[in-house]
């Protein structure tokens, strides 16, 4: 296999590389051979080398024997469970119960220790976020398929079991961070959910199995974002996406979209944080969502158009207004208080959580006594469980006070964070303090800084 006839392309393969966002030269970098090599490899002028089909399969995580089918030119590597790790808008095909192994593929990959790696560092791709939008705002409602399986039929109470294990994952992310959960999370969608999307149930079971699967899902690619995994992260979000719209929830996407919103704020993506933010608040209002889901909302859009201010050379006055106005409604929005209709998913989203965004917003502005009084509030309040917030806003308070000039009470309040990220098992949570540090460089001088730079080296140097 893997011989194709001279000059036959081997467009599977070049597919392949374009889904996973890599240029040839990454990909021949990926696998170590020169980008020449690897434009014959996709022309199908040159033939590989086992050695090299065994590094094709392990940078795009799939089957020895997908590998072959791409190198073969034949059509069945389409319809491989390889393809399937990077789903952009075909929904109806990674759902269809000729494709229900490929839906899966992604977490049983995560599982394999061969792969996990690979997965771990994949690149996040701008681009699949604007082909999963247009897939959930244009694409018709899925007719999904019906269960073969004769091992049982799906009931409320499965879906309920998978809610109850969601809801106790979200409480220890909070409080410990996501490297403590996301082994079981992940272990959890291949024991417990997959298994029942395969199981036969009536439709609107079905519709509450798939809402429930996205939340797991979502859990899964949350946790991995908390660990700086982007690109496999993002990839879990385009599956939550997908099964969502196959639940035909729309507050279930709006979870989905506004968590895709916080990683293109966290990666400095200004105009996808925008278009995302845009997409998350019409399809809540869309949904009448209430006040409090519109709250969260309008308080991430203000952030996304925050932060485009803070990225343009010139000041942008109108957008900054905007801003304001944008934060004041989301507050008049959360004092109406709670409704029956809020989502499960709102539940984490206490009194200081736009307080807490307010001052992200604030400071981006250059508003830095506005955040911190912010942050103030919050840190007042925060308890052991909401563990990762309250360090989170440590230093957010301490790059408000360097914004201020002040020095001193910005170095305290980050060293405070310190041994909060160590207890803490979150990337991110350790790359906030680095950022940090290095916007000390210019007091590099100052006592404050090498005692704090010293602290945080031995704390935190693993």
């Amino acid at each position: 296999m893997g011989r194709t006839r001279p000059g036959q392309a081997r467009t599977e393969l070049a597919r392949a590389r374009i889904r996973l966002g890599l240029s040839q030269h990454d990909a021949a970098e990926a696998v170590g051979v020169s980008p020449t090599t690897w434009g014959r490899w996709e022309r199908g002028g040159q033939n590989l080398r086992p050695a090299y089909r065994a590094r094709i399969a392990r940078l795009f995580a799939v089957d020895p024997l997908t590998v072959e089918q791409w190198l073969d030119g034949t059509d069945a590597a389409r319809r491989s469970t390889g393809t399937a790790l990077f789903p952009v808008a075909d929904f109806e095909e990674q759902l269809s119960p000729s494709t229900v192994d490929s839906f899966d593929h992604l977490w049983r990959a995560d599982l394999d220790p061969a792969r996990r790696d690979m997965l771990a560092a994949l690149p996040f791709v701008p681009a699949a976020l604007g082909e999963w939008l247009t897939a959930w705002s244009f694409d018709p409602p899925l007719t999904l398929p019906i269960g073969r399986r004769a091992d049982g039929r799906v009931e409320s109470a499965d879906v309920a079991r998978i809610r109850e294990a969601h809801a106790a994952f979200v409480r220890m992310d909070h409080q410990f961070g996501s490297g403590l959960i996301r082994p079981a999370v992940v272990d959890y969608l291949n024991t417990a959910v997959a298994p029942l999307l395969r199981r036969d149930c009536d439709d609107r079971v079905r519709s509450d199995l798939m809402s429930a699967a996205s939340e797991m899902v979502l859990m899964a690619g949350w946790s991995a974002f908390d660990l700086g995994r982007h690109g496999q992260a993002q990839r879990y979000f385009g599956q939550a996406l997908q099964l969502a719209k196959a639940a035909g929830d729309p507050l279930a996407a709006v979870d989905v979209i506004t968590t895709m919103t916080l990683q293109a704020l966290h990666l400095r993506e200004p105009v996808w944080a925008g278009r995302l933010a845009q997409a998350a608040v019409e399809t809540a209002r869309q949904a009448q969502a209430t006040p409090r889901v519109m709250a969260m909302l309008l308080t991430r859009q203000a952030w996304a158009i925050a932060l485009q201010v803070n990225a343009a050379e010139g000041r942008d006055a109108h957008a900054a207004r905007q801003v304001g106005r944008l934060l004041n409604e989301a507050q008049d929005a959360y004092a109406k208080g709670s409704h029956d209709r809020d989502p499960s998913w709102l539940d984490w989203y206490e009194e200081t959580e736009p307080v807490a965004e307010a001052g992200r917003c604030w400071y981006l502005l250059g508003e830095h006594r506005r955040s911190a009084d912010c942050v103030e509030r919050c840190l007042a309040v925060y308890t052991e469980r909401r563990f990762r917030t309250a360090q989170f806003t440590h230093v957010s308070a301490a790059e408000a006070y360097l914004g201020m000039g002040e020095l001193e009470q910005a170095v305290e309040a980050a060293r405070a964070a310190i041994p909060m990220a160590r207890r803490l098992t979150s990337a991110r949570a350790i790359e906030r303090l680095h950022i940090f540090g290095d916007r000390l460089t210019p007091y590099d001088d100052t006592v404050q800084v090498r005692e704090f730079r010293d602290y945080l080296n031995r704390h935190l140097a693993a």
